[in-house]
Parts: C-alpha cells; structure tokens; sequence
C-alpha cells in the first residue's frame, strides 16, 4: 500500500480556530508593556498561538526555527515587514561578534486587515507590527511546533543574528 504524505493548510487551521473564538481556553488580554500571547493548542504535527498587539506593539525580525505555519488576523490590522536576502555568503564574525548572513537584506511591507491572513513557509523571516491606532488580535499557527527562533537586525552588512530563543527556557 502506498501511503501519500498529507500537508497540513496552516491558514485553514488558523482561520478555524479564529471562528472558534468563544471556545478559546483563555480571553485575550493586552498588555501595554509587551505583547501578550497563549498557546491554544498543541498536536503532534502543529501548534496554535494567541496573540495580542497594543498599537506600536511588534516582534523583532525573526524567524521560525524551521517551521513552517500561518497567521490569521482576528480583530484589528497588523502590518508584515517580509525579510529577503541576497546571495549567501558564508557565515562570518563581524567586530561586534555578530554572525553575518548575506550581504544585502531588505523588508517589503504589506498589511492585513481583519479577516486576513498569510501562509509562509520553514525559511521565512518576518516581523509583524501593529501600526494602526487599534488593538488587533491575530491567531498563529507552527509545524512542526517552535523549538527555537533567531532574532536578526538589518545592519550595514546585511542580515545579522542577535539571539537564538529556546521554546521552553525564552518563551
């Protein structure tokens, strides 16, 4: 017998429990220090995220630790700066011990309103930020579930590293 692998559609799941707002574990809550969020659920192949965003809330530059997934906008507006690269150059230590990773980087914005949403897939890198005057609410969806994620800065040599988070220690 020969078994066809089945590909998970992030943004329908997102978008499900997004519907699903009223069987939520917890309510949202918005925390004007830093952004708040709750995992909704977990499987063996995915994981579910509830986040919130004040105005002028965001993430760092970031990306996924090899996973693919989706997000969905609940409630409000967010705005994604997408990260592209230029040809890879091999890693190397700037002065300032950061780890280089292409010459050039540069971010292309686009906005979703309530309602929307966007699939990416495991070498994505993003920030989100909510750049409207209201409070958005968005639903994320990972697979596999995060095990780490890096944190970058465009600087003048291009993409830079400045941390690596740990699921479970950092988050």
């Amino acid at each position: 017998m020969i078994r066809a692998a089945v590909r998970l559609d992030h943004l329908a799941i997102a978008r499900q429990y997004a519907a699903g707002a009223g069987l939520w574990p917890v309510a949202p809550r918005f925390d004007p220090v830093e952004r708040w969020y709750h995992r909704l659920a977990v499987a063996d192949d995915h994981e579910v995220w509830l986040l919130t965003w004040l105005p002028g809330q965001a993430t760092e530059i970031h990306d996924h630790g090899g996973s693919a997934g989706a997000f969905h906008v609940h409630e409000g507006t967010l705005t994604e700066d997408t990260v592209s690269t230029g040809p890879a150059d091999s890693p190397r230590v700037t002065s300032r011990s950061a780890r280089v990773t292409s010459r050039s980087a540069r971010a292309t914005s686009r906005e979703l309103g309530e309602g929307a949403g966007r699939r990416f897939g495991s070498h994505h890198i993003h920030r989100i930020i909510n750049r409207s005057g209201r409070p958005a609410i968005s639903v994320h969806v990972y697979a596999p579930a995060l095990t780490t994620m890096t944190k970058y800065r465009i600087g003048p040599a291009g993409l830079e590293v400045l941390t690596v988070e740990r699921a479970g220690a950092q988050w």
